[in-house]
């Protein structure tokens, strides 16, 4: 049975790295060669090519050939996983969010 194929590289671990994520915006505009992306960092195109390599084991990018290029291209469903884990947890948040703002109403009706 073909289907695609499993991630090598966990999502969340993938995006742990600034130069990822920062990769990841950049590609939200569109498809682009290394040698555009690379000029965006103070590091070596290797290096690049090296982050853009863990995004595309965990399913967050895809490269095409044309000529002698190869071009990336964000695929932003993998961070479905990632905003599903963060939604179970956003309750806490607006909970605490909540907390201080009955707080902050009752200091200023005390005063």
């Amino acid at each position: 049975m073909a289907g695609a194929a499993e991630p090598k590289q966990d999502v969340f671990q993938a995006i742990a790295d600034p130069t990822r994520r920062r990769l990841l915006r950049l590609l939200d505009g569109g498809e682009q060669p290394v040698t555009a992306l690379s000029g965006h960092f103070p590091i070596s195109r290797t290096a690049v090519s090296k982050h853009l390599r863990i995004l595309q084991d965990a399913g967050l990018v895809h490269e095409r050939k044309v000529g002698r290029e190869t071009r990336y291209r964000l695929d932003a469903e993998p961070l479905l996983e990632l905003k599903r884990w963060l939604a179970y947890y956003e309750r806490y948040w607006e909970n605490k969010l909540g907390a201080l703002k009955r707080f902050v109403e009752d200091e200023e009706a005390a005063e």
